[in-house]
């Protein structure tokens, strides 16, 4: 299967953090119009991205302790949900910004009766999952990694959520689900553990 590279991501938006903040909210609605590829590329990058180098490690958009980033973001795609990819899973490279596919058919049946058919995920053209290996974390903090993994899930998720609503995508953090078959349905080796659904999509004409 060949990596998919994404368009380079715009870090100047046209609203402001502030903004962005005060305006958030889980909206749990959708259009029933595809996503683009640029709004892909955008949010993958907000999640876990690479904004700059330290001391020779890739640092990337949302923090991590000791920078040992243990998440793994994929993005699942219904058909139809955006015009420049086939229906199926990909998981995000942030080294290359660009998404490899994992499988080339589409699992939102699946996905959705796994999220115990929510109709948030169900409806929403696209949906980035996040997965956690945590004992990357937890060999260099092995009293504190767990809370660690916890807390940059949420971090990652903010990050999505504030750059839907400045994109104005409309978004809503999952965190119900059944772990097992999740799990199965993103093909996630042992290691990952997923912890969050982050489904999203444009915003319905509300006139």
């Amino acid at each position: 299967m060949t990596s998919i590279a994404l368009p380079k991501p715009e870090p100047r938006g046209e609203t402001s953090v502030e903004r962005a903040i005060a305006t958030r909210a889980s909206r749990r609605s959708f259009a029933s119009t595809s996503v683009s590829i640029e709004d892909i590329s955008q949010l993958l990058w907000a999640a876990q991205g690479i904004t700059h180098v330290q001391d020779g490690v890739k640092m990337r958009a949302a923090p991590s302790a000791g920078a040992t980033y243990p998440l793994v973001a994929s993005l699942e795609v219904p058909s139809d949900g955006c015009p420049d990819l086939e229906a199926g899973l990909y998981r995000y490279d942030p080294g290359n910004h660009g998404i490899e596919p994992v499988l080339e058919s589409s699992i939102h049946d699946e996905l959705t009766r796994a999220a115990l058919d929510q109709a948030v995920v169900g409806d929403a053209p696209a949906t980035i999952v996040l997965a956690a290996d945590e004992e990357r974390t937890r060999q260099r903090y092995p009293d504190h990694g767990r809370r660690y993994v916890r807390m940059e899930v949420g971090h990652v998720a903010q990050n999505v959520h504030l750059v839907c609503e400045s994109r104005e995508l409309n978004c809503c953090p999952v965190g119900a689900f059944s772990d097992a078959e999740l799990a199965d349905v993103l093909v996630l080796p042992s290691s990952l553990e997923p912890l969050y659904l982050l489904p999203f999509g444009n915003r319905p004409d509300e006139r």
